[in-house]
């Protein structure tokens, strides 16, 4: 529903107001993780892998046991059972066992007193370890080499994805023009503000509560359930308020279940905070990724097929890794007309902490490779960026090559805003030498179409609660990370019964008290859990509405919700106040409760492999990026960034705004400084693969002085599928910085950077090969052998088309047949290629 009946009068949706929380946050009132203190309460230190990759021998812990304070130690023995986000990827251990796999693995943990003396107790661990071989790149994964993991394979392939839509060869044959280039993207972190934090508290002796800054409680409370062995019903999961999470805190993580443990073990709770080391260590970042990609363009610059290949380096263990891989293919589709489309991918295993999600989540990598190849070709073809991508616009409603199911596309007012805005025909090829212009777009999910655990119940649940005295309390499954959800649901409910956003509470992320919400990613909150919470509301509404009418003796059609107040429309003044609207209803109904929830429509795609990429609506950016190079230094300046976001409808304008601005600065760190880098020390392969820069003092990221000014447009046009039409706004703004800084390199200095992050270093190496008579270009010159997935089949409707279930990913690679197009499809083709989940 896309207008349910509103409120006359002044309407929360789309204005101002205060965000909840929020002055708690700024204040330093509100209570994170860090914060809880229980008592008896004693401390937790992990002992860490000092090697990347080998078996462990042996685990001494007696010297630790030994010292002061120590209650307690726990090894991989007392925690056998595997876990991971993926049914398909349980390949971690709560503390490791037999193997490590990457500088930073936690062996042992130990419980004292104090934080001081836990951490000096797990320094005291001694650890034996036969050294194995380190992988550390992905064209080392690719060969026959010692396993990282025993996945039937003789490589370290983690995953595969093949499929093909359409006839691409013929799609090329078509071509005027055939770009081919190699991308690189390299892997970088969150760096959210707040450390990763869990304390547990036992009740009796099969009983835990967790207090976690977590972005997915629902999941976590499932890995704790597995690996501790207890029913559901006797773990709690309750998710503190988090300093920010970006995708780092959507993985159940080795502490949280730690601290659990040992608080059952001891008795008493136990509390665990990472160094910022550790998280690092941690890491669930950006997959640094190896692409080609070529492209086919007719004279007038359409688009007549697609060939895209990725290779990205998944660190040692799975977490979300079999998404990422498909991400990066499956959601290439949603925001150009791509009539014939085949993508080729595969995720490996190095000795490196594990790759996850990150905001944009498997997207930013193949959406700068094209960006950046759509300006090559307007370059190539004569025609200017901006024409090449609004003549190739995808149709809202419209469905991809590969079966997904688009919304409402805002793309086109968003690129002509940030045209107009930055004088952009006037003034592209026309600024002086060393300053440049340039233009990227994007698009991104509003919500994941599949939960991580397969099955038929709802995404997202939320239970009202309306008291006598007035009061309203919405009850949540989700997690406030930051991003000003909880402001979102109460506005979609105070909009709704008549009320200001500040009348009504939330209480989220509590697996005991609120409903199961599915977390706090792929930008699933607003759309999800803001449409449980819309129609718990006009649930709510109904109720009040029947006994409201009944005590003023007019139509239930009649009434209106505004103002704190239930009256007549034809006689205003003729009224309850709503505390006596409420107490009127249960009077006559009892206490009064209502529960909404919300499940996303089922995609059209029956392929399997389809599972994921499905998403009820996507949203849509274009941003214009002014810079000046330093041609003697290679030293880039961001001065000017103007973003445009489809959002369907603003809920809270200045809310949304911030988000948009929050994905620019995040998108300029990515593409001018941040990266998850390694190193070996010796360069053998038997030695250790050390973090470079595990610090915020080393790893860098944008200050204020880097921060350019931003001009925002929120472009609003509502769509269906969103509460009051309103669809994400966190995350996809962040997709188009990257390749829009490539692009204004470009026209700044003539030099293309295939690479994130661009560096002096390779500027200045691009124009001296400009200068020698070379291709004026820095980036990869090589792209490995990928092997191929297998090669799979339409499914039936009788046995659905969920693309998470029916692969083990474990089958020999074959050449993968040929997808048919929705219109064979219809005629009862049955071929199929692709290799899910």
């Amino acid at each position: 529903m896309v207008d349910p009946p509103r409120s006359e009068g002044p309407a929360v949706v789309g204005t101002a107001f205060e965000r909840l929380g929020g002055r708690e946050r700024v204040t330093g009132e509100t209570v994170y993780a860090d914060d809880l203190t229980f008592p008896r309460m004693v401390h937790l230190a992990l002992t860490r892998a000092t090697i990347p990759h080998g078996r462990i021998i042996g685990v001494d812990t007696s010297k630790a046991l030994e010292m002061p304070g120590v209650l307690g130690v726990l090894t991989g023995a007392d925690l056998p059972t595997p876990y991971g986000i993926f049914p398909i990827s349980q390949d971690e251990h709560a503390l490791c066992g037999e193997k490590v796999r990457f500088v930073g693995d936690p062996v042992a943990a130990v419980a004292a007193l104090t934080e001081e003396e836990a951490q000096h107790a797990a320094l005291a661990v001694e650890v034996t370890y036969e050294p194995l071989a380190t992988i550390s790149t992905i064209e080392e994964a690719l060969e026959p080499f010692d396993t990282i993991h025993d996945t039937g394979r003789e490589n370290n392939v983690h995953r595969l994805s093949s499929f093909t839509f359409g006839d691409v060869e013929a799609g090329f044959s078509e071509a005027d023009e055939i770009l081919e280039d190699l991308f690189f993207y390299e892997g970088n972190t969150h760096l959210a503000l707040e450390q990763h934090s869990a304390v547990a508290v036992p009740e009796g002796e099969d009983r835990v509560t967790v207090y976690a800054s977590t972005q997915v409680p629902h999941y976590l409370h499932r890995a704790l359930t597995q690996v501790l062995g207890l029913e559901a019903a006797k773990v709690r999961v309750v998710a503190s308020p988090t300093g920010g999470g970006f995708g780092g805190k959507t993985d159940p993580l080795n502490h949280e279940i730690v601290v659990a443990a040992m608080a059952l073990h001891l008795g008493r709770p136990v509390r665990c905070t990472l160094s910022r080391e550790e998280v690092f260590y941690c890491h669930r970042g950006r997959h640094p990724a190896k692409m080609r990609l070529r492209t086919g363009f007719r004279r007038d610059g359409a688009i007549t097929g697609q060939h895209l290949e990725a290779a990205i380096d998944g660190g040692a263990y799975g977490s979300y890794g079999v998404a990422s891989l498909l991400y990066h293919g499956a959601l290439q589709t949603t925001t150009y007309r791509l009539p014939r489309y085949r993508f080729d991918g595969s995720r490996v295993f190095t000795n490196k902490p594990p790759c996850g999600p990150k905001r944009g989540h498997g997207t930013p990598q193949p959406r700068f490779a094209f960006e950046v190849q759509l300006d090559k070709a307007a370059e190539r073809l004569g025609i200017d960026p901006a024409d090449l991508r609004l003549d190739n616009l995808a149709e809202a409603h419209s469905v991809t090559a590969n079966w997904l199911q688009l919304g409402t596309v805002g793309l086109r007012p968003c690129i002509e805003a940030v045209v107009e805005g930055s004088r952009w025909r006037e003034r592209r090829g026309r600024l002086p030498r060393g300053r440049g212009l340039g233009l990227a777009c994007s698009a991104y999910m509003s919500g994941a179409g599949l939960p991580i655990v397969w099955n038929q119940l709802p995404h997202s649940g939320v239970q009202l609660h309306l008291d006598r005295s007035g009061g309203v309390t919405v009850f949540s499954g989700h997690t406030e990370i930051g991003q000003g959800s909880d402001s979102v649901l109460a506005a979609i409910v105070a909009e709704t019964l008549g009320l200001e956003a500040g009348d009504v509470r939330v209480a989220r992320g509590d697996t005991a008290l609120t409903p199961v919400d599915l977390g706090s990613y792929s930008s699933r909150v607003t759309l999800m859990a803001g449409n449980a919470a819309l129609q718990a509301a006009e649930r709510a509404r109904e109720i009040i509405a029947a006994s409201a009418a009944d005590e003023l003796g007019v139509g239930v059609e009649g009434l209106v919700f505004a103002e704190g107040r239930v009256f007549d429309s034809s006689e205003p003044a003729r009224g309850l106040d709503f505390a006596a609207a409420v107490a009127a209803a249960e009077e006559r109904n009892g206490t009064l409760g209502t529960t909404g929830s919300y499940t996303p429509p089922r995609t059209p795609a029956r392929y399997q492999g389809s599972g994921v990429g499905p998403s009820p609506t996507y949203s849509y950016s274009a941003a214009v990026v002014e810079l000046e190079v330093d041609e003697m230094t290679g030293m880039l300046t961001v001065d000017h960034v103007w973003i445009a976001h489809d959002l369907g409808t603003a809920i809270n304008p200045v809310l949304a705004r911030g988000q948009v601005e929050g994905s620019v600065y995040m998108g300029l760190g990515e593409v001018l400084m941040e990266e998850q880098a390694f190193r070996r020390l010796p360069r053998r392969r038997s030695d250790a693969l050390v973090h470079r820069h595990p610090s915020m003092l080393e790893y860098k990221s944008p200050t204020f002085h880097e921060m350019p000014e931003v001009t925002t447009y929120l472009i609003e046009g509502p769509d269906p599928a969103g509460p009051f039409g309103a669809k994400e706004v966190g995350q996809g703004p962040l997709l188009p910085m990257p390749p829009a800084v490539a692009n204004a390199v470009a026209d700044a200095v003539g030099v293309r950077i295939d690479q994130v992050p661009i560096s002096p270093e390779m500027v200045l190496k691009a124009l001296t090969a400009h200068q020698a008579g070379s291709e004026a270009r820095f980036g990869p010159t090589s792209f490995p052998d990928l092997p191929l997935g297998e090669s799979l089949r339409v499914l039936t409707p009788e046995e659905g088309g969920d693309g998470l279930s029916a692969d083990d990913g474990h089958s020999p690679a074959r050449k993968p047949a040929t997808m048919p197009t929705r219109e064979e499809a219809s005629k009862g083709a049955e071929s199929a290629s692709t290799s899910s989940l």
